[in-house]
C-alpha cells in the first residue's frame, strides 16, 4: 500500500509518519505511527490512537541519536528508554534524522533558556495559585522586554542608516575642496575607511532587517508555543494531583480489601495472566501483547458518550436506560416485573422444595503415568481413546450439557424484555455464562452410553425442566431439550470433534443451539466456541475458550457477534476476555458487550458510532462507539467452600448426580461406574466401566446383524467398531476420520432410534437434528419405564 510522502522537515514543525519499531524477538519490527512535536517523540499503534492512547514518549533534549545503517537508527536517553527504529527507505530515514536533530537542538536551547530564567527567578515561596500567576506575569514581562529591545534595535538601525548617509555626503564634499598634498592624502584614507564602514553598516542593516522581519513573523507563533507549554504544564500538574489522590485511594482500598478464598482464585491461569504485566502501563513493554496481530486486533473502541446524552430530561433518560436496568436508586427490570405480576412466586404461597446436597466425597489423590497412556493416542479422536476414570470427573457429558442452564435467570429476564435488542443482550450473556463452569474443570466427563438419558427437573425451584439423551454413538451426539414456565424453550444437539495434539487437547462442539421465547416468538440460534485444554503432558492443566459466536434472531434479523479472545502470555489485556456488538438487521450497532467468560458480562448502549483511523499494517479501520455507562448483565456465582477438593463443581453441579426417585432406568444417576468414582472407589469404577463398554459393543453388534438381515442383501453392511471408549485389546484402527466426519449433517451409522427425540430437518437452520417428540414426563408421572432399554 503506497503511503503519502512526508514533507521535508523544517525547524519548529511537527513531523509525523510511519516507522517500524523493534518490539521483541517473537514479533520483530512492528509498524507504528510516530509524532515529533515540541522536542518530544511519541508513538501510537495507529493514527486513531492519537486522541486517547500514547504508547510511549521520549524527550529529545537528553536523547542520543545514532545511525546504524541505511535505514536503521537508534534513539536512547541513557538506558531508561531505547527505540530501535527502521525507516522504509534511506531518504525517509534521512528526513527523520534531520527532523530529530533540529528538534533536539531546539529542545536543548529551550532547556537552557528555561534553566537560565529559573536561576533568575525570585526564591520567595508562593502558594500554588500565586505561583501560576507569577509565572504567567514573568513570561509576559519577558515578552515585553524582548519587544522593547527589538524596537530599540529598529531605532538604531534607522539611526545608523541616517548618520552613515550624512557622513558619506560630508566626505564627498571634502574631496571637492582643494588643499595641500598631505591633507588630500589624509582625506583619501578617511574616505576609504568611511567606505568600509558604509559596507559593514549596510551588511549589519540588512541582517537587522532580516532579523526584524523574522522576529515579527514568528513572534505570535512563539507566544502560542509558550502558551501551549504553560497549559501543558498546568495539565500535567493537575494530572499528577489526580494520580496522587487515586494512589492514596487505592492504598486505602487495598488495606480494607477482603482476601478471596482459594476457591475464587485461578490456579491454572491466573499466574500466567499476571505474568505479562511488567512495569507501568505506559511502558513500551506493551509491545509484547499478541493484540497487535491482525487476527487478535480488537475491531472497535468504546469511549464515554458525550455528556449531552446524560443531561436529558427524566423521561428521555428512562426511555434509554429502562431497557437494561435503570441508574442507581431505581428499580431493576426484574423487581418491577415481580412487583407487578400477581402470579409471581413472591405473591404465591411458598411451596417447600427439596433440599439439595452441597457436598460430595473429596477427590482421592491417585498417581498415574499419563504419558504411558497418551503417547499412542496422538492424532486420534478423543472418543476412540481408552481412558481410565483417573482423567474423569463423576459426571456424564449429558450432565455437563445440562450445566448450560446454570444461569437460567438470564433467559427468565430475556423473556420479560419488550425490546428484541435488549433481549439479545441477555441471550448473548447466557451464551457466555455457560462457559463459566469450565474455568477450573480439567476433568473429562464420562462418555454417555447410547440411549443414556439425564433429566433435570427444577420446576419447583426455578420453573424449568430439562432432558438430555445420547441419540448417536458414532458419531457421538447428545440431544437436549429444556422448557420453562417463564416463557422460553432451549434445545440443542451437540457432537464433539476432539483431537489430541500432544501438548494440548482441542474440543470443537458441532451443532446449533436454539432458544425460543413464547411471548415474542423470537427464535435465536448460535454455536459454541472451541475449548482447549493445555499442558496435557507437562505442567498444570488449564482451560481456554477461543473463537467467535454469532447469535442470530431469525425473526427480526438482529445479530450479536461475540469474540472470545484466546489467552496469550504476551498479552497485557485481561485474560479470558469477551467482546461483542449487538446490531439490528441493517447493521446499526445498539449495544456493546464486554467482560470475561469466567466472571461477568456488561453491556453499554451505543449513542453514536464513527470510523477511526487505520488499524495496523493492513489499513483496516476500527469503529469508535460512544456509549453510556455500562450495565451488568451477569456475574458468576462464587464456588462453594472446598470446591477445589470436589472437582471444582459449582452449586448446581454438586446436585446433578444426586440420587433421585422416579427417574428413568437409563438416567446417568444410575450409571454404576460413575457412582463408584464419585464415592472414591476408582479401581472398581474402572472395572465397571470396562464391563459397560463391552456390553455396549455386544448390543451394537446384535443391532447391526439385525439391520443386515432386514436390509437389501445386495447392500453390504458397513462394519464399524462400536465402542466409544474401546479397550486396548479390541481397538480397531479408524483414525482416518476427520472432524468433518463428525458433522451433524453426516449420516448416522448406529441404526438406532432415539427414545425421546426424533431426527428431522430443522425448519430454521436446515440442518438434520434431533428434536424432542414428547412423552418423557408423562411416562415419569405414570411410573412405567418398560419402554426403556437396559443399558446399565
Amino acid at each position: 500500500m503506497s503511503e503519502p510522502k512526508a514533507p521535508t522537515p523544517a525547524p519548529g514543525d511537527t513531523y509525523k509518519g510511519w516507522l517500524f519499531k523493534w518490539t521483541n524477538y517473537i514479533k520483530g519490527y512492528q509498524r507504528r505511527w510516530f509524532v515529533l512535536s515540541n522536542g518530544l517523540l511519541s508513538y501510537y499503534r495507529t493514527q486513531a490512537e492519537m486522541g486517547h492512547t500514547c504508547r510511549g514518549t521520549i524527550n529529545l533534549a537528553t536523547a542520543n541519536i545514532a545511525v546504524e545503517d541505511s535505514c536503521n537508527f537508534v534513539i536512547s536517553n541513557g538506558g531508561a528508554q531505547t527505540y530501535h527504529l527502521k525507516a522504509s527507505s534511506e531518504v525517509e530515514r534521512q528526513r527523520w534524522i534531520t527532523a530529530l536533530e533540529l528538534a533536539k537542538a531546539k529542545a536543548v536551547r529551550m532547556q537552557e533558556v528555561s534553566d537560565d530564567s529559573g536561576d533568575e527567578c525570585p526564591t520567595t515561596p508562593t502558594s500554588a495559585g500565586q505561583g501560576g500567576g507569577s509565572r504567567n506575569s514573568e513570561v509576559q514581562s519577558t515578552l515585553r522586554t524582548l519587544g522593547s529591545k527589538v524596537e530599540d534595535l529598529s531605532t538604531c538601525n534607522d539611526l545608523i542608516a541616517k548618520h552613515g548617509s550624512a557622513l558619506q555626503r560630508s566626505l564627498s564634499e571634502l574631496e571637492g575642496v582643494r588643499l595641500g598634498g598631505e591633507t588630500s592624502e589624509k582625506i583619501r584614507q578617511v574616505t576609504e575607511r568611511a567606505t568600509l564602514f558604509r559596507i559593514t553598516s549596510n551588511a549589519m542593516i540588512n541582517a537587522c532587517r532580516d532579523f526584524l522581519a523574522l522576529a515579527q513573523a514568528h513572534s505570535k507563533r512563539w507566544q502560542k508555543a509558550l502558551q501551549a507549554e504553560r497549559e501543558q504544564r498546568v495539565r500535567l500538574e493537575e494530572t499528577l494531583e489526580q494520580l496522587a489522590k487515586q494512589h492514596n485511594h487505592l492504598e486505602r482500598a487495598f488495606r480494607g480489601a477482603t482476601v478471596l478464598p482459594p476457591s475464587q482464585s485461578n490456579p491454572a491461569i491466573d499466574s500466567k495472566g499476571s505474568a505479562p504485566v511488567k512495569g507501568d502501563a505506559s511502558d513500551e513493554d506493551d509491545e509484547n501483547e499478541f493484540f497487535d496481530a491482525c487476527e487478535d486486533v480488537q475491531e472497535f473502541i468504546t469511549v464515554p458518550a458525550d455528556p449531552k446524552y446524560h443531561r436529558r430530561s427524566g423521561s428521555n433518560v428512562s426511555g434509554i436506560s429502562s431497557e437494561l436496568g435503570m441508574d442507581d436508586g431505581t428499580t431493576s427490570l426484574d423487581e418491577q416485573s415481580l412487583a407487578s405480576n400477581p402470579e409471581s412466586p413472591q405473591s404465591q404461597e411458598v411451596v417447600p422444595v427439596r433440599k439439595r446436597r452441597s457436598r460430595i466425597p473429596d477427590k482421592p489423590n491417585y498417581s498415574l503415568n499419563l504419558w504411558s497412556i497418551m503417547k499412542n493416542c496422538i492424532g486420534k479422536e478423543l472418543s476412540k481413546i481408552p481412558m481410565p476414570v483417573n482423567f474423569n470427573e463423576p459426571l456424564s457429558m449429558l450432565q455437563r450439557l445440562s450445566e448450560d442452564l446454570e444461569y437460567y435467570e438470564l433467559l427468565d429476564r430475556a423473556a420479560k424484555c419488550k425490546s428484541s435488542l435488549e433481549q439479545m443482550c441477555y441471550v448473548a450473556a447466557f451464551t457466555v455464562s455457560s462457559y463459566s463452569t469450565t474455568v477450573h474443570r480439567t476433568g473429562k466427563p464420562f462418555n454417555p452410553l447410547l440411549g443414556e438419558t439425564f433429566e433435570l427437573d427444577r420446576v419447583q425451584e426455578s420453573g424449568y425442566r430439562s432432558l438430555c439423551e445420547q441419540v448417536s454413538h458414532h458419531p457421538p451426539a447428545a440431544a437436549h431439550h429444556a422448557i420453562s414456565q417463564r416463557g422460553w424453550t432451549l434445545r440443542q444437539e451437540i457432537a464433539l470433534a476432539s483431537k489430541f495434539r500432544g501438548k494440548y487437547l482441542s474440543i470443537m462442539p458441532l451443532g446449533s443451539i436454539h432458544c425460543m421465547f413464547e411471548k415474542s416468538n423470537n427464535h435465536y440460534t448460535w454455536k459454541k466456541v472451541t475449548t482447549t485444554v493445555h499442558n496435557i503432558i507437562v505442567g498444570k492443566l488449564w482451560i481456554d475458550q477461543s473463537g467467535e459466536i454469532d447469535v442470530v434472531n431469525h425473526r427480526t434479523g438482529d445479530r450479536c457477534h461475540l469474540k472470545f479472545a484466546p489467552y496469550s502470555y504476551f498479552s497485557r489485556d485481561v485474560a479470558r476476555k469477551v467482546t461483542g456488538v449487538v446490531t439490528d438487521k441493517d447493521g446499526k450497532a445498539h449495544y456493546v458487550l464486554s467482560g470475561t467468560w469466567d466472571e461477568k458480562m456488561e453491556c453499554s448502549r451505543v449513542m453514536q458510532s464513527s470510523r477511526g483511523g487505520e488499524n495496523g499494517a493492513e489499513g483496516r479501520q476500527k469503529t469508535v462507539y460512544q456509549t453510556l455507562k455500562p450495565k451488568e448483565l451477569w456475574r458468576k456465582t462464587p464456588l462453594p467452600d472446598g470446591a477445589e477438593n470436589m472437582y471444582y463443581f459449582s452449586t448446581l453441579a454438586l446436585t446433578l448426580n444426586e440420587q433421585e426417585e422416579g427417574v428413568a432406568p437409563t438416567d446417568s444417576r444410575r450409571r454404576p461406574d460413575q457412582r463408584l468414582m464419585e464415592q472414591g472407589r476408582w479401581e472398581e469404577a474402572n472395572a465397571e466401566k470396562q464391563r459397560l463398554e463391552e456390553k455396549q459393543r455386544t448390543t451394537r453388534r446384535e443391532r447391526e446383524r439385525e439391520a443386515a438381515r432386514t436390509s437389501n442383501p445386495s447392500e453390504e453392511a458397513e462394519e464399524v467398531e462400536i465402542a466409544s471408549e474401546p479397550s486396548e485389546t479390541t481397538y480397531k484402527t479408524d483414525t482416518d476420520e476427520t472432524s468433518s466426519d463428525l458433522s451433524l449433517s453426516s449420516t448416522h451409522q448406529d441404526n438406532y432410534q432415539a427414545m425421546w427425540f426424533e431426527r428431522r430437518v430443522d425448519p430454521v437452520t436446515g440442518e438434520p437434528t434431533h428434536i424432542y417428540k414428547g412423552g418423557y414426563w408423562e411416562t415419569k408421572e405414570q411410573g412405567n419405564w418398560d419402554c426403556c432399554p437396559d443399558i446399565f
